[in-house]
């Protein structure tokens, strides 16, 4: 099973606590060339009607609203959900004195325990290829939105990363994209069969990487097997250190995009 789905592999090791999460939006800060908050950036989208009921699934350590508190109108009422105890426990480490807005439940995506139809929006930001039954995921998302409510869906492309993917498949490795359950590609098709109007929008960024080490370790749980031979390894990390020597750096472009999905079908 890929690591990306592996719901013991995220709860007990990748997404036990916030320290992996923590090291690998602080290397896509440090190695960022388009200036562009992302956080900022989803927040933008958000259209949302004032005394809203608002639910975010996998809010992690609550990074979009620790970016956003001078925007959150005071009449919103938050639900923050994390499958992960430890990530939960940080967003209200985080958040419990920031704003009154702000609730926090333990919640597995694909088992909602909230009644029918209560949300005006339901967020759901780089969580979905982490879901092993989508479908029931997305089922229960769209009972607990309103009829005029909109789901926020953000994810990456598969091209990301595109010139670690052609050094991996030099190396015998399966191009951590192929794995991809809800990407850019193929997010719209498994939306449209809930909601009738979707839109996604699209920020690219390209990281210019001075320093080989801190790419791997950042990409390397992506990878899809965490006993990778340490030859392969080595041989990697000789790639990455030719294109850093060669280059100046190891440029790299991320695609991320954010789905709005509404009108429950």
């Amino acid at each position: 099973m890929s690591n990306f789905v592996d719901q013991q592999y995220l709860l007990n090791e990748e997404y036990k606590d916030a320290s992996h999460l923590n090291a690998r939006i602080q290397f896509f800060q440090r190695f960022s060339t388009n200036g562009v908050d992302p956080y900022r950036w989803i927040f933008d989208h958000f259209d949302l009607r004032p005394c809203s009921r608002i639910l975010e699934l996998g809010c992690g350590p609550g990074f979009l609203w620790q970016k956003n508190l001078d925007r959150i109108p005071s009449d919103w009422t938050i639900t923050l959900s994390d499958f992960s105890p430890g990530m939960l426990q940080e967003a209200q480490h985080n958040l419990r004195d920031k704003s009154p807005n702000f609730s926090f439940q333990v919640i597995d995506a694909q088992t909602i325990p909230l009644e029918t139809s209560r949300f005006d929006a339901v967020i759901a930001n780089n969580i979905l290829y982490h879901v092993p039954d989508r479908q029931r995921a997305l089922s229960e998302i769209h009972r607990v939105l309103k009829p005029d409510g909109y789901f926020y869906a953000s994810t990456i492309g598969e091209e990301s990363f595109s010139e670690l993917n052609r050094l991996m498949g030099q190396n015998g490795l399966t191009p951590w994209a192929k794995r991809l359950g809800f990407s850019l590609e193929n997010g719209g098709e498994q939306l449209s069969f809930w909601f009738i109007h979707l839109d996604l929008h699209r920020l690219e960024n390209t990281l210019m990487i001075t320093e080989t080490e801190p790419l791997l370790q950042t990409m390397r749980p992506s990878m899809g097997d965490t006993t990778i031979d340490e030859e392969t390894f080595r041989h990697l990390r000789e790639g990455i250190d030719q294109e850093v020597t060669q280059h100046g750096g190891f440029r790299s472009t991320m695609h991320l995009g954010l789905f709005v999905a509404h009108g429950r079908k």
